[in-house]
Order: structure tokens, then sequence, then C-alpha cells
């Protein structure tokens, strides 16, 4: 490593640990969206010119006029199936192709055909199908609504923020239109000859031409602090405006340490989408973080709705809102009143280039809008179910005699874990794919150490490659011409931590295919088949570069990074997971933990909330940071315990585990120069108290596995807010310090210093709640105080849901494979309940090629719990066994009968406790397997 970058990063990571803000653009200091925020709304320009209307069997198109300079866009409407609208507008002739993100959707959506109602010299109207839904099409100005019955749903350019900054020649020079094509999908025929170009912008018959627009400061050029932005296409950044009448809750657009709903942006920056290496963020703060989601879910009490901006590009989105900023009293004022004002929420999306391509997900329930948005990006990646275990992780483990240390220390503590991760000094001079020679002589020792325990390991493969022409990977990247190249045509080269750095271009499939390659055992030496990936700097992080990444002139192929700079992080977790899938022959499901992220990251593995730090309001944060997450597709989300940087207290560290345990990836990770951190070095008490929340993880593993089989199946989110389950009631709207797992568990951790007590709202009028730990009930739809001491953890079970444990936790997940389960039955007022088993090999494909899965109904009802098979047609056998079933709000019985298809009937042992009503009913012993009644009498 080089003097220089040494002295950089003793600079940046000694003194005091915080953002430094300057390092970041705000949206006036990014000229277009200064440009873009500058319009406001009023009479917009653009007109549907409908004698150009096209109507077929999949499609309308129709072309618009700016008025202003007469350039012409291509507006195309898709009604898909499932209830979505597809809007895709750009120029109808620009001078060069403009970007359109690949990858990303799992297929060209499916269309139904629209059919025309009416039309006349002011628009058209069109039927979308079911419902009365309509679409009406205004001609001046253009404008969109999307109706039910009489109700307006969505509105596009209301506002007339509509604004599409053409591709044009500069004054000053030549525009090179000259636009091979190496692995672009845009269709080289397009518009690519000199009569074409030279008509673009050439006004139709009839139109008078205008002048151009005036030129502006950082239309052609743009410098941020020492950088200089290039911009050789000019100008190209568009913006659309959506409202929502009704709606004063909107959710999403991840990635940013904010509060689950969404603020006004009204008076500030709006919220920004652009992936970047942000040094320990501020809480509570529009900037841009890791990941970029361009997804916005709706929500009011009658309707959810989504909005996919399917763009890869810097983002920035504005929200106002006509009940933002109102005081409780102000609003009982306008009740009071009979104020007669609809809320509503306006949202503009804003874009540096690339087209106007919307998915407008209908709704109209949360469940439709997530199986909508699955049909569209996929879903999540069905993990290995030891991933969804502790994972011990710290920059760094020294070498293999620490990591032997490690391990046993576990065991000594008797506290499981599944995975121990390795950072970047496990290498050979950050050189990725390779062992330090001195500190880890012998990988595959160390490997079957921890195989022998049925643990795993997982090592750093950042996307920066060391310029070094001694290094395999780099030499084979450079002579393949694998490299992101800059401006000039040269590689791009920038700092991180090798030093001078390579980029490798992940856009290209030929550079994603040699990547994945690079994992086969024979090439990966060291490696075996119980260690995993680990992709962090993917945004990319360039230390030297502006805003600490990728200069947005750097070139993937043709086109530039500004055009698809959040799609990076994607393809680099996407590379990486084929690789781990190759190497067992397609057999084994890869894990894979990648820190930048898009739209569809979710079909590739997990992800977590970045450099966090040993702070309240972080640990905090982590809620509404990955049920936003959760609520665009990505369920596999977490955040680093006790916080990446700074050191926490014992109180912290403990109430950071039990937080941690009920979020979906369970990871401790801490920075280099923070004090060791192994959950027994804080003394007996701590050490028993993070025991217990890390068992508490291991226990409930099988129902964490059934809910990632479902969210892999059918795109529902595994941690959720409560309005999710209860769409209806507005007390749960704003919630973001308390969340569902899945339909059945609510958790209340306790984030708060020093906190002797938490109020809970349990929702559902009519339904009742348990305490998962004491077994008390508790009715819902009340605000329910909970007194806690440091050893509380709030979680209810709904009464009417039933949950398997396993209750002898050992020290790996793999370890409890044949082990019993216990079924947690909590009955409702009706005294009835219902729950699900999933179990496969934790590990294959085989559950979906090969259909090897066990899927069992559990039902309570007419005082009977009965076991029934919901997959037929599958076919898997498991040692495991039903040791026991607890019925929390039962009855005392006379008798237990087990009665099992063959009819062979047994009188089971059972105990009741009767000032809680818990009947607890011992050795059933039937297989997970089987289909088996459990009568009471």
């Amino acid at each position: 490593m080089g003097p220089l970058l040494v002295l950089w990063l003793a600079v940046c990571l000694s003194g005091t640990w915080a953002v430094d803000r300057g390092n970041f653009k705000t949206c006036d200091q990014s000229a277009f969206c200064k440009r873009q925020r500058a319009l406001k709304p009023g009479q917009s320009p653009y007109r549907a010119l409908l004698e150009t209307l096209e109507l077929t069997n999949t499609k309308l198109t129709l072309q618009l006029i700016n008025d202003n300079n007469k350039v012409r866009l291509l507006l195309e409407l898709y009604r898909l199936q499932g209830n979505m609208t597809r809007v895709k507008i750009n120029e109808l002739k620009p001078l060069k192709p403009r970007f359109e993100v690949p990858d990303v959707l799992i297929n060209d959506p499916p269309t139904e055909p629209l059919s025309l109602l009416s039309r006349d010299e002011n628009g058209v109207v069109l039927s979308l199908g079911a419902d009365s839904q309509r679409l009406i099409v205004s001609a001046k100005p253009f404008r969109l609504d999307i109706m039910e019955g009489r109700e307006v749903l969505l509105s596009l350019n209301s506002r007339g923020l509509l604004a599409f900054e053409h591709l044009r020649i500069r004054k000053d020079t030549k525009l090179c239109v000259c636009f091979s094509l190496s692995h672009s999908k845009v269709d080289p025929e397009g518009t690519e000859n000199k009569e074409e170009t030279e008509a673009a912008n050439e006004p139709a018959e009839g139109e008078e031409a205008k002048e151009d627009e005036k030129v502006e400061d950082g239309m052609w050029e743009e410098t941020f602090k020492s950088h200089t932005d290039s911009k050789p296409n000019g100008p190209s950044s568009i913006s659309l405006d959506f409202s929502l009448p009704g709606v004063e809750n909107v959710y999403g657009i991840p990635e940013h340490a904010d509060s689950l709903k969404l603020k006004a942006t009204d008076g500030g920056d709006p919220y920004r989408l652009f992936n970047l290496d942000v040094f320990q963020y501020e809480v509570f703060n529009p900037m841009a973080l890791y990941g970029a989601i361009p997804v916005m879910l709706s929500h009011s009490a009658q309707r959810t709705m989504g909005i996919f901006w399917l763009n890869a590009a810097e983002t920035w989105v504005d929200i106002s809102s006509n009940t933002a900023g109102k005081t409780v009293f102000g609003q009982m004022l306008d009740y009071v009143q009979g104020s007669s004002e609809t809320p509503q929420t306006d949202v503009r999306w804003i874009s540096e280039s690339g087209i106007i391509d919307v998915f407008i997900m209908l709704g109209p329930t949360p469940t439709d809008v997530f199986s909508q948005y699955a049909s569209l990006t996929g879903t999540q990646a069905f993990p290995p179910l030891s991933a969804l275990a502790y994972h011990q992780c710290r920059w760094n483990y020294n070498d293999q005699e620490d990591v032997a240390a490690v391990d046993q220390g576990f065991d000594d503590h008797d506290i499981p874990y599944d995975f121990i991760w390795l950072d970047i000094e496990h290498t050979d001079g950050k050189r990725y794919f390779t062992w330090d020679p001195h500190k880890f002589p012998q990988p595959k020792d160390m490997l079957q150490g921890l195989l022998d325990k049925r643990r795993k390991m997982v090592t750093i493969v950042d996307p920066h490659i060391k310029v070094d022409s001694s290094y395999k990977i780099h030499n084979e990247i450079r002579s393949k011409g694998f490299y992101v190249k800059s401006k000039d045509g040269g590689d791009y080269e920038g700092w991180c931590w090798p030093g001078n750095s390579g980029y490798p271009d992940f856009t290209n499939p030929e550079m994603r295919a040699w990547w994945a390659s690079m994992f086969a055992y024979d090439q990966y030496e060291g490696s075996m088949e119980n260690m995993y990936t680990w992709n962090d700097m993917n945004e990319p992080s360039v230390f030297n570069g502006p805003e600490v990444t990728m200069h947005k002139d750097a070139l993937h192929g043709n086109w530039e990074n500004r055009d698809l700079h959040n799609l990076y992080g994607f393809y680099v977790q996407r590379a990486t997971a084929e690789g781990l899938i190759e190497r067992s022959g397609g057999v084994e499901r890869p894990f894979v933990l990648a820190r930048a992220f898009f739209a569809g990251s979710q079909r590739y593995g997990a992800v977590w909330t970045g450099d966090n730090a040993a702070e309240w309001d972080h640990l905090k944060i982590s809620i509404p940071m990955c049920l936003s997450l959760g609520l665009v597709g990505v369920s596999f989300c977490g955040a680093d315990v006790g916080g990446f940087f700074k050191s926490p207290s014992t109180e912290l560290l403990v109430r950071w585990y039990q937080t941690g345990a009920y979020q979906p990836f369970f990871r401790a990770h801490a920075h280099l120069d923070t004090p060791r951190r192994e959950p027994w070095l804080f003394g007996p008490e701590n050490t028993a108290l993070i025991r217990e929340a890390v068992r508490q993880r291991y226990a409930l593993l099988p129902y964490w596995y059934q809910l990632f089989y479902h969210a892999h199946h059918s795109g529902q989110p595994v941690m959720r807010p409560l309005w999710v389950e209860y769409p209806q009631d507005t007390a749960t709207f704003s919630m973001d310090d308390q969340f569902l797992l899945g339909r059945d568990l609510l958790v209340h951790p306790v984030t708060e210093e020093g906190a002797r007590g938490v109020t809970a709202y349990l929702p559902g009028k009519g339904e009742v709640w348990f305490d998962v730990h004491t077994f008390q009930k508790h009715n819902g739809a009340q605000n329910l105080y909970i007194p806690v001491t440091i050893s509380s953890i709030p979680v209810f079970q709904r009464g009417g849901s039933i949950i398997p444990r396993k209750a002898r936790v050992r020290r790996s997940s793999s370890c409890m494979e044949h082990d019993p389960y216990t079924l947690f039955v909590a009955l409702s007022p009706k005294r009835f309940a219902q729950g699900e088993l999933y179990i496969d090999d934790g590990h294959t494909f085989n559950f979906d090629k090969q259909k090897q899965f066990i899927h069992r109904r559990f039902s309570f009802a007419n005082n009977a719990l009965s076991s029934r098979n919901l997959a037929p047609g599958s076919q898997f056998t498991t040692f495991s066994w039903i040791e026991k079933i607890v019925i929390l709000g039962a009855s005392k019985p006379s008798k237990a009968t087990l009665k099992t298809p063959d009819g062979k009937e047994s009188l089971l042992e059972f105990e009741f406790d009767t000032s809680m009503s818990v009947l607890t009913l011992r050795k059933p012993g039937v297989n997970a397997g089987l289909d088996w009644t459990v009568v009471l009498q």
C-alpha cells in the first residue's frame, strides 16, 4: 500500500468518527437536480398529439410535443397482468440511444389488451379492465389519470413537472453520434444515421422552431470539489410528478437512515438515490447511502399502491403533502371546522439520464403490491438455513489461531453460532481470492476444523482489484479488457483498500461469467464447500473519486457510469452468487452479503445497513431501515450488532443482541480500531444475557425458515410493519419502533438507554396476543405498558397462530437438523389456530428442482389439533418428530388422544396450568412429516 494511501486512511480512520457532509452533494450542488427543482408547478409545456395515437393488442403509443422547443417524445402505455400499468417516455428521435435498464426485470412483463372507451379533441379514455378502472389521457396539457369508478387513484403530470432534457449538439463542438454496440440491448438500427440525427430536433410540418434553451452552469461540465465531470452528452435529465389523492403515508425508496414513513421534503433536500460509501452516516437524514431501490409504496385505509421508477442513474425524490407539518391541534381544528380538504401526497422523481420507465402497481392490498412487484423483479433468494442463524464478524480476526480461539470460545461459553467471517486482512496484501501466507497458511485446515463442528466461514471479496502485474486476477481482467474504462479509453483506476485499483466492468456479461468462474474450488485456492462470500465496497467505493465513488464519465462499454451507477452493486452480487452456484454444479444454494444494491438484488442474497455506529440512535434506526427494505422486496436485511464504529456500553451491546436476534440477518461486526467484542468479554451476567438472546434466535429457526420460504415464493416481507397486516388501523401507519415477523410474532425491542418500560401497541380489535415468555394473554387494539429489565425482549404471539420451535439448541443450526419440534398453539377468542411447518435439506436447490421438501398445515378447531400435507406432490423424509405441544388460552381436558392414519390411538401425558390457561402435551412422538390428530376431550 502506497504511503499516500496509508496517510489518507490514517486521517480518515482516526479522530472523530462522523460523516463529512462536505464530501457529498446536496441538490443545489447537483446541477441537474438544481435545474429540475427550479421548475415550479404550473402549466406544462407538453401536449399530447392525439392524431399520432396507435392502439395494438399490447400497448398504446402516442407522441408528446414540448410546445416551447418542439421536441417530440414517444409515450408508450401498457396494461400489465396483475393490475399494473407501465408508462414509458423517451425521445421520439434521440441523437443516440438513451439507456434503458437491463437485467432487473425477470422477464418481459405480460400484457393485457387496452380498450378505447371514448375519444375527442381533449383526450382519450381507456379501460384497464377490472373494477371499472380507467386510464384518462388528457391532451393539453398532457396528463394521465388512473381512476376506479369516480375515484382518482393516481395522476401523472398533474402538477406539470414532466421535464425531459433532450440530447442535443453542443454549439461550440461537434457531437459524435457513432455508437458501436458490444453488450448493449439497444437496436443498432435504431437512430444511427445522419438523416435521422439531423431530423431529430427539426420541427414537424406546421410547427415553428423555437430558440434553443439557454445554457446553464453544469449542463456540459460540472465541478464538485476537485473533480470535474466532463458530461460529453450534455444535459439529459428527466422528471415526472405523481399525485396521490387521499394518501398521507408513503414508504420505501431505500436506502436512507430515516423513519419508515417518508417525510415531506419541502424546505430541505429531496431523498437521494445514489449508491455511495458514506462514512458513519447520520440518522434521520435523506442523504444517499449504499443502496438504491426506486420503489415507493403509498398506503391509506382504503388502498395500497406502488410506484417503481426503473432508472439506475442518480435520482432525487421530492415529497410534498397538504397535511405535512400540521400539528395535532391543527388537524383537530380542521375536523371541528369541517374542513373538506382531501389529503394528498405529491411525489416527483428526478433522474440524471435514461428514460422514464415507471410501473404503477395498483394493489389494492399490501399483499397484492408485494406480489405485483415480485412479478416484475423476482423474490427473495431462499437462503441456506444456516444463513438465518448467528454470524460472528470483525475487522479482522488476526490469523488461523485467532479463528480457532474464537470458535472454541463460543463452545466454552455455550453460545451457538454458524458463521465466522474474515475481513480484508485475511488476504495477501488486499489481493482478493488469496490468503495471507503467514497468518492463514493452511486455510483448508481451518475450514475443515469448522466443518467438523458443522460451522461455516465467510470471506470478503471486494470488486476493486489491486493493480499489480504479479497478481493473477488483475492480469486476467486487464488482458481480457474487462476493466471499466476512463473517459479517455484507458483502464479506470482509483484508490481503495489495496491502494491503486482497477474496477471490473460487471455490466459486461462476459466479465460476470469470468468472475463467477473464479469461485471454482480449483481457482479460489483454499476454498471449500463451507466457505461463502461477502461483497463490500460495491457502490463502487473509490476513495479518491468524486463523492468517494466512480467518476460519472467512466465508461462501461458504450454507457457512462452516470447512466447505470446504481446497477453496479447489483451486478457484483449477481456474479458472485452465480459463482457459488456454479462451483457446486448448480446443487447448493449460495449465501452472498452485499452492501450496495438495486431493485432485483433480492434474487441474489442479503444486504446490511452498512457502517453504523455504537449509538442508541443507530440501534433504533436499524428497525425502519430493514422494514423499508422488506417493503420493496429485500427481506434478508440486518444491521451490525453492537455498531461498526465506536465501542458500545454493555447495556447497548446487550440490547442490540436482543434486537438483532429478531431481525432477518443476525451478525455482530466491529471496526478494526475498536476493542474486541466477543460475547463473553463483558462479564458473566452480560454473557448470559447475550447467550439467551442468541438461543432464542436458534429456537425460532423453524419459523424463520418458513417465513423465508414464503418470501421466496410470494414476495411477502419477512419483517413487516404492522399496517401490512392491519391495513385499516391508522394507529399503525407511522409505527417503526415495533414490527411483525410474518403475521404471528410482534416484536417491540428495547432501544432506549436505561429503559424501565416500553409501550407496545397490540393491534386487532377482538384479537388476543400472548407474551411468548410468560404466556400472559392481552387483548388487541390497545397500548400495553410493559415493565422491562435488562433481560426483557418484548415478543408476542398472535392468538389464532401455531409456531414451531426447536427447544434443543446446539452449537450450530446444522447440529439441530434432526432434533424434535415443539408446537406453540396460541388460541384465538374463538378457540381456533393455524400454522405451518416447512422442512427440506436446508442447503440445496432440491426443494425446487426435485420437490424434495415437507410442507405441513397445523390446524386447531373443535378441540382437535391436526397436521396435514400442503404439498402432496413433494417427496422428503425427516428424522425430526413432534416432542411437545403447548396450547395457550386452553381449557383443561379430561384426556388427550393422538390418532394416526393407520388407525392407532394413544393417550398423551399432559399438564395444565390453571393460572395461565396453558396446556402442555408431552411426547406425542409422531414424525414431523406425517398426518396426525390430537383430540382433546
